[in-house]
Parts: structure tokens; C-alpha cells; sequence
């Protein structure tokens, strides 16, 4: 996958043009700095105010039941004292990536921060978003941004108390700029875990799938207004594509020029072994979205979900 600024003059710079692996042409926008920011405080906030509410809440609990008998916390031995630290620690560093991971590596790429401001996570190189590419970015974003902010904290409060912390301070202060500032260098406003994982952040608007897009052209009238041509697709040739497929030929139908959609057409020709020839792509796509669209709308009424081709 590869991309490309948009033409034109006035352009917003944070438009592209994105190529996928099939050849085909997806306008997207990348994510803006401040959005990325606000996502992120958003899930800090909901992990930190989740790990206190759960852990006021476990210790209210014991303590309330375990009070006043053998098993009383507060006379607890210090190798048990000790063990529950442990499983705190363990809960939080699970807690903390499994947010993350688990969320991103769904269907939709984003977590619930993500989701809140419109943007979502997608691979630069092409294909699906692998969870190698997921792991990376978030593991580098502790080194990236909460390792150095502890070491800042912990030097300052050091500070504080009289104690003599040298160039530390500075040393902590550089490393916390230095990756906190890279989106402003580079003209996808990457961050290091982004390099490093192949990914960027990309706009993705709160839409749903237009039904007026099922109740126009081929797709209401059941044939072709240019050929007279009657498109019916069969269950292996719609068992192709999934969701996230439906969803980008919708957009590509709604934005994209006669150019980008002949490409589409003969992509998907290729996959179902169709050669309908040329001339009425729009009919053809218009048809086998809106019959693509019924068949996964009535397999998930039964609890079977295709998200994409790879499903």
C-alpha cells in the first residue's frame, strides 16, 4: 500500500490517497496531533479511574468480610502482604496492555478514546493489521512518553526533598521532547511505535452504511440504465468480501471518479471470474454492493459475521 498527497492546489495537507494491494484508490486523512493527544488522555483517564474504582472497590469488599477474623488484612503476614502486591502489579500491567491490544486489534482499530474523537488505527504497508504491528506500537509508547514522564516525576519529587539529581533531569527532559515532538517532523504525523510498527492514524468518521446507496441505480432498479443488464451474484462470489469490504466500496461509490471505479470493477471481476466488459462499471458495483450487503446483513441476524475477506 502506498500514498500520496491529494491534488490540487488548496489541498488540506493531511489528505492522501491510499493504494491498496488489489490496486485500488482510497482517499483518506490522516489524524491530526491534537485528536491523537485527546484520544489518549481519554483512555489513560478511563484505565487510571477503572484500576482506582476496582481497587477501592476489592479492598472494601475484603475488607469489610475479612475484618475481625484470622483472615483479617490488616494482620495478614508480610509474605502474603507481599503476594497481593504482586497480583495488584500483575492486574494493572494486564490491565494496561490488554486495553490497548485488545481494542485495536478488533475490526474497528481503535480504542474507545479513539473512537470518542473519529480516528483509528491502519496498517501503511497494506493488508490486515497484524498483531505484531499492534504490540509494537503500544509497547513503544511507554518508552516513547510514560517511562521518561515517571523518571521526570521521580527526579522532581528527588528534587524536592534536597536530594542532588546532576543532568539526570535534563538528560530525562531531552528524551521526553524528542519523541513527544517527532509527529511535528515528519508529514504523517507519525509517532516512533508508528514507524516502527508500519501504521499511522487515520480519520474515521462515525457513519453508517447509507441505505440509500441499496435504493438507487442497479441496485433498486435490478438492471443496468445504460446496458439493460439484469447483475445477479451467487453465494461463492459474494462469500468473497466481508464487512470491511463493504464498507470501502460504499465509500469508493459515493467519492470516487468513473477512473477509480473502473479499477474496482475489474479487481472484483478478477476475483469471482467474471468479464462483463466495460462501459457499465457503476451499474455492476451498484448491484453486487447491495446484494454483498443483504447477504451479510441476513447472516448476522443468525450470529454469523464476516468482518473482512480474511474471515
Amino acid at each position: 500500500m502506498t500514498a500520496a498527497t491529494l491534488p490540487g492546489r488548496n489541498a488540506d495537507k493531511r489528505e492522501r490517497v491510499m493504494i491498496t494491494p488489489e490496486g485500488l484508490t482510497l482517499p483518506v486523512t490522516v489524524a491530526s496531533r491534537g485528536s491523537r493527544a485527546g484520544a489518549l488522555i481519554i483512555d489513560v483517564m478511563i484505565i487510571v479511574f477503572g484500576l482506582l474504582a476496582f481497587h477501592a472497590l476489592l479492598f472494601w469488599i475484603a475488607g469489610g468480610l475479612l475484618e475481625g477474623t484470622e483472615l483479617d488484612p490488616s494482620a495478614a503476614p508480610r509474605g502474603a502482604r507481599e503476594f497481593l502486591q504482586i497480583l495488584l502489579i500483575i492486574f494493572v500491567f494486564v490491565s494496561w496492555y490488554g486495553y490497548f491490544l485488545v481494542q485495536e486489534l478488533s475490526p474497528r482499530g481503535a480504542t474507545f478514546g479513539k473512537r470518542m474523537v473519529g480516528i483509528r488505527i491502519a496498517p501503511r504497508h497494506g493488508g490486515r493489521l497484524a498483531p505484531e504491528a499492534v504490540i509494537a506500537r503500544n509497547l513503544l509508547r511507554d518508552i516513547e512518553l510514560f517511562y521518561p514522564l515517571g523518571f521526570i516525576i521521580v527526579l522532581l519529587l528527588g528534587s524536592a526533598i534536597g536530594e542532588d539529581v546532576g543532568p539526570l533531569a535534563w538528560i530525562a527532559t531531552g528524551w521526553f521532547a524528542l519523541f513527544l515532538l517527532l509527529p511535528f517532523f515528519n508529514r504523517d504525523r507519525l509517532r516512533a511505535g508508528d514507524i516502527i510498527a508500519g501504521t499511522w492514524v487515520v480519520e474515521s468518521p462515525r457513519t453508517k452504511l447509507a441505505s440509500a446507496l441499496s435504493t438507487q441505480g442497479a441496485a433498486a432498479r435490478g438492471a443496468s440504465d445504460l446496458t439493460g443488464v439484469r447483475y445477479e451474484f451467487g453465494e461463492a462470489e459474494l462469500s468473497i468480501y466481508g464487512e470491511k469490504e463493504l464498507q470501502t466500496l460504499e465509500r469508493m461509490l459515493r467519492e470516487s471518479p468513473p477512473e477509480a471505479l473502473a479499477k474496482v470493477h475489474a479487481t472484483i471481476c478478477l476475483k469471482i471470474g467474471w468479464d462483463p466488459g466495460a462501459g457499465d462499471e457503476r451499474a455492476f458495483l451498484e448491484a453486487f454492493y447491495a446484494q454483498l450487503r443483504a447477504k451479510l446483513e441476513s447472516e448476522l441476524r443468525f450470529g454469523k459475521r464476516k468482518a473482512d475477506k480474511f474471515s
